[in-house]
């Protein structure tokens, strides 16, 4: 390599810098300091933590969130409430499994366990297991038929005969307690958008409803009809991305629509040689149009629950 592209490739470089861990050192302390040490994967969520700090204070910007179901069987549901909360993003894009857990810990416990748990015997203790949480099954079907029975026999006294998802997310957390996701969604008129609403136990509870009143339906077309004011919309857009799957994916679907994503972080586990979407970093994006080529981007390999506390604890300073 010749010395002038040398030169060339270290002009804007900075040198890796070693910091160091004091008692009093904060948790935004340390990812600004992670933005110096040019290391791996604590670099990458420097560079998330900007790209975020950025589009959460750009006034012009319509910021979305999407997230996996699994995560909010965790601890890690109380960091999503407050970043709603908040009022860091409009629009949300989850999981069936997120809406079922969130109303499920609103009603019951969940317990730490751990991974090696044998699941031959959980079954026959009656425990359901979600990586290293585990659940009484009563906790989680049981409890979420009988919510969502009352709930669904309410709307249909008061003359609801059709439902997105939109409106079903706003009447489940209008009913449950400070804390949750969509008590905190509801609070902050938040949307949240479950376009794979019927794969999981509320929305099989739709259908069960739907048996015994029959003049009862599920319209998602409703959710892109209170969507379309800004589906179209020409303005700046971003969006933190938290897991593949079909909330990464309806997420930049309906953005794409308003010209791509101007910002955008995606935290993720999947690997890109599968050709999986989970698995695709967010530049793949760009040759689809839901993702600007000028955008600003980071996508971060790591575990969510230990990444999205620190991205959290940045933004709010």
């Amino acid at each position: 390599m010749s010395r002038e592209i040398r030169s060339e490739l270290l002009k804007e470089a900075s040198p890796v810098r070693d910091y160091s861990i004091k008692p009093n050192t904060t948790l935004n302390e340390l990812v600004k300091r992670f933005e110096e040490s040019g290391g791996f994967t604590a670099a990458h969520i420097a560079d998330g933590w900007r790209v975020l700090k950025e589009m959460v204070n750009d006034s012009g910007c319509l910021r979305w969130l999407s997230f996996v179901g699994s995560i909010t069987a965790t601890g890690l549901r109380g960091v999503l409430a407050d970043v709603i909360s908040r009022g860091f993003f409009k629009y949300v894009v989850t999981t069936c499994g997120a809406i079922d857990h969130d109303i499920a810990r609103s009603l019951d416990y969940y317990y730490r366990g751990v991974f090696e748990l044998d699941d031959s015997r959980l079954r026959e203790s009656g425990l359901h297991r979600v990586g290293s949480v585990v659940m009484p099954e009563e906790n989680y079907g049981f409890a979420i038929e009988r919510f969502m029975a009352g709930l669904l026999g309410e709307l249909y006294k008061e003359g609801v005969r059709e439902i997105g998802s939109i409106e079903l997310c706003r009447e489940i957390g209008k009913r449950l307690p400070r804390g949750s996701v969509l008590r905190a969604a509801a609070d902050a008129n938040v949307d949240v958008i479950v376009p794979g609403i019927m794969d999981g136990a509320a929305g099989t509870n739709l259908w069960i409803f739907h048996t015994t009143h029959r003049d009862f339906r599920l319209n998602l077309f409703k959710d892109y009809d209170r969507l379309s004011e800004v589906l179209f919309k020409t303005t700046r857009r971003g969006a933190l991305i938290i897991g593949g799957g079909i909330s990464k994916h309806h997420l930049l679907w309906l953005n794409q629509f308003g010209g791509g994503l101007d910002y955008a972080v995606y935290v993720t586990t999947g690997v890109e040689w599968d050709g999986s979407l989970t698995g695709a970093p967010l530049r793949e994006a760009i040759s689809w149009g839901k993702l600007k080529p000028s955008a600003k981007k980071v996508t971060i390999y790591g575990d969510a629950t230990v990444i999205l506390p620190l991205l959290a604890s940045a933004l709010e300073s």
